[in-house]
């Protein structure tokens, strides 16, 4: 898989998610078994905005040449992805959500190791 690729699935999966938690953040914590209030829809709207912004990143970042900057980005996300996927996980272990919730500790996974590859493995200014 290369970087490009990887920013794609980034774009699309933080989108999707950060869309539906503005414009429905009920319906999405039921999907996690979790009853929202107004305080829980106020920090999911934050929390998909926060996401939105993930997703244009790394929608804008998808054809960046080899730099300074997308190792930056490379690394945000390697290190964010990293401290999700400790709390999705931990979360999960101790039943805080559903089993929908292991979803996201997937996913957090996927990206961590992927993010983690091309930040410590990958030939540096390949291109990929």
């Amino acid at each position: 898989m290369s970087l490009k690729i990887l920013f794609v699935i980034t774009a699309v999966v933080t989108l999707i998610f950060g869309v539906l938690f503005v414009i429905i953040p009920d319906q999405v914590y039921s999907w996690y078994g979790v009853t929202g209030d107004m305080q829980l829809n106020y920090m999911g709207g934050l929390f998909g905005a926060a996401l939105i912004a993930i997703g244009l990143v790394a929608w804008l970042a998808r054809n960046a040449a080899y730099s300074d900057a997308r190792k930056a980005i490379v690394l945000s996300f390697f290190i964010a992805d990293l401290i999700g996927f400790i709390i999705a996980l931990v979360g999960q272990l101790h039943n805080i959500v559903g089993s929908l919730g292991w979803l996201t500790v997937v996913l957090y996974f996927f990206f961590t190791v992927s993010f983690g590859y091309f930040q410590f493995f990958k030939a540096k200014g390949t291109g990929s």
